[in-house]
């Protein structure tokens, strides 16, 4: 599926969205977003897609909002303003729940909006090349669409630094501060993205997606008993579903369970 805005590619379980205009270093505009919603909206209800990869062509993944649509928003209502801003909103929020593992490939520049669709991701992935920076401060904004999601990845003191200086900071300092889960040169960037998808795709759907949301569910909780119980409830509820059953079946049999296809292909590099 091709969009002006996007590529979606799927192949052996995976869907690979390649945000696809290189020649702005893939800036987010409005219609980027709204494309970028859509897929997810498809890719959620195909049960043939078992993980999602963020991904982006060219030079770099994303660097930040597209600088003509933030002179049109500079001259635009509140009203117009506030459309835009909360469908971006619901972007991030869409791919932070999809039920699916998502994966960010980060290359380059990724200012603003793409420190976010990464923050977003459940991982994320860079090449020791790319660099990271919300420079929203500077332009007399302040990143509010982001933090929810930004705060989450590196907590509230890394945070403070980062989004008052509006400093760029590497990939190695993103590595460090829990933005980034795996680092690799930009020639092995594709062999980490794959050797990560290979271990997602042994878990069970189900499981994965209920996983998804006990993580949700226990970050933003105090831990009580009331907490305790309900968790304790979800896992005899997943014990015994049919995909918890047929786990459990697989490993004292010795074999595989079902989910487990066939071997994957790789994720293609781009050139």
């Amino acid at each position: 599926m091709q969009n002006k805005s996007i590529r979606v590619q799927v192949a052996s379980d995976v869907a690979v969205i390649w945000l696809n205009r290189p020649a702005t270093l893939n800036t987010v505009d409005d219609a980027m977003v709204r494309e970028l919603d859509a897929a997810l909206v498809l890719i959620e209800s195909d049960s043939s897609v078992r993980a999602v990869v963020l991904a982006g062509e060219g030079r770099a993944f994303c660097a930040g909002t597209e600088l003509s649509s933030m002179a049109r928003l500079g001259t635009a209502s509140l009203e117009r303003n506030s459309q835009v801003a909360q469908r971006f909103a619901g972007l991030l929020y869409r791919l932070f729940r999809l039920k699916k593992p998502t994966i960010a490939r980060v290359h380059g520049a990724s200012d603003g909006a793409g420190i976010g669709l990464a923050a977003a991701c459940d991982i994320a992935v860079a090449s020791l090349d790319a660099t990271f920076c919300v420079s929203e401060t500077r332009l007399g904004l302040a990143a509010a669409g982001i933090a929810p999601y930004l705060l989450q990845a590196i907590g509230a003191r890394q945070a403070s630094r980062y989004m008052l200086s509006a400093e760029t900071f590497t990939a190695a300092e993103a590595y460090r501060i829990g933005l980034i889960q795996e680092l690799a040169p930009i020639e092995e960037l594709d062999a980490t993205v794959n050797a990560l998808l290979g271990q997602l795709l042994l878990g069970g759907p189900r499981a994965q997606s209920a996983t998804k949301e006990i993580i949700g569910q226990v970050s933003r909780c105090p831990i009580t008993p009331e907490l305790a119980a309900n968790l304790a409830l979800r896992t005899a509820e997943l014990q015994t579903s049919s995909e918890g059953r047929e786990g459990i079946a697989a490993l004292l049999g010795k074999r595989q369970p079902s989910w487990v296809a066939r071997k994957k292909k790789a994720v293609r590099p781009r050139k």
